[in-house]
């Protein structure tokens, strides 16, 4: 778009950042930029938003209302977002006021599974087989052309499991996407691999990469239970997986800290899941385990600021608090890790609730 606007001058200290979003990411966003002597102002839907705890200025309103983007907008120096389905009209309404990043193709990409899959394949990286599925019939066509067992996942939305389901027939497929009420799917091969894996890379203005570490991740009820680092992967392995980061981030001219899940086969190939166009989940452990975090280092790239190191100092396991694991503050804080509570107003199943981080002297 010819009317977007560019950062042109850095933002300095006592600049504000905006961000799209107050979840924990948002938090976490906020509190590394305070670090930098940079102002935040958050944009949520939600009233009690953990991110309005640590924020200077928070507004409350929904991400259609343009009006209220408009002037959110207004009082910012950079804008970001925290979470990758900002509708595709709101993110239209900041970029053409300040400077936002990631860009809108970054989020177009991400948002779609099946146009995720095809960009990602378009750039001679690899991924598990996958087909479109947009009626009954192209359920049944789909299985016959992929086999079972496959996974039907909705192309937009979904997380932390929800949207799939893994079908063994192609009455399943076709019963999959009736219970998805026939909203565009898409029906991916199922993959044995080895293990999950990811990398967490940053790409700033000027073209400047700068890549974490990848991290060997365990889900449990398809949540990210724990992140590892370092990961069972091979040096070839860790060289390979900041080269596709550093391809796809090139291709988009993505600006930020972007996030590429992965599938270890057995025989080390590697498969690209899928794209996160945001600060991770697992790359949390960069807050104690690295001298500048992810978080720190997408507000660097957003804001025009020369990158942080990515070298890692320490070895890190990352978990996950989900649900009544955030209960008991007291035992947690006696662990010894590195903790973090979201602060957010109501534990529920599946939710969240924090995470901690614990680190050994670097192995390798």
């Amino acid at each position: 778009m010819s009317d977007v606007k560019l950062l042109s001058t850095p933002v300095p200290p006592g600049g504000t950042i905006g961000i799209l979003g107050g979840g924990q990411l948002g938090r976490m966003l906020a509190m590394a930029a305070a670090r930098l002597g940079l102002k935040v102002h958050i944009y949520s839907d939600v009233a009690d938003a953990p991110a309005f705890q640590v924020c200077d200025i928070h507004t409350v309103a929904p991400y259609e209302d343009d009006a209220a983007l408009k002037k959110f907008t207004a009082t910012c120096d950079a804008v970001t977002y925290e979470f990758e389905n900002v509708p595709s009209k709101a993110a239209s309404v900041l970029a053409t006021i300040k400077p936002t990043n990631p860009n809108a193709k970054a989020l177009a990409v991400a948002q779609d599974r099946f146009d995720e899959k095809s960009f990602v394949t378009s750039l001679g990286l690899k991924t598990a087989p996958f087909v479109a599925v947009n009626s009954p019939e192209d359920a049944v066509a789909a299985f016959a052309k992929i086999g079972g067992p496959a996974v039907l996942k909705t192309r937009r939305l979904g997380y932390d499991g929800k949207g799939q389901a893994k079908v063994k027939s192609a009455d399943e497929c076709k019963a999959a996407f009736a219970s998805f009420k026939s909203v565009p799917s898409i029906l991916e091969g199922f993959v044995a691999f080895g293990f999950e894996a990811s990398i967490v890379a940053v790409r700033g203005a000027d073209g400047q990469f700068a890549a974490y570490d990848p991290a060997e991740n365990i889900h449990e009820n398809h949540i990210l239970a724990r992140s590892i680092v370092p990961a069972r992967l091979t040096a070839k392995q860790v060289d390979d997986t900041k080269t596709i980061a550093k391809k796809i981030a090139g291709a988009l001219d993505y600006v930020g800290v972007l996030g590429v899940e992965l599938f270890v086969q057995k025989d080390g190939t590697l498969l690209v899941n899928e794209i996160a166009p945001r600060v991770h989940n697992s790359g949390h452990w960069t807050i104690e385990a690295c001298i500048v975090s992810q978080f720190e280092n997408h507000i660097r790239a957003i804001a025009g600021w020369p990158l942080g190191s990515t070298e890692r100092h320490s070895d890190a396991m990352m978990e996950n608090l989900i649900g009544e694991q955030a209960a008991d503050f007291k035992a947690l804080a006696a662990k010894g890790g590195g903790l973090h509570l979201y602060g957010k107003s109501e534990i529920r199943a599946g939710r969240k609730m924090g995470h901690i981080t614990y680190l050994k002297p670097r192995s390798n």
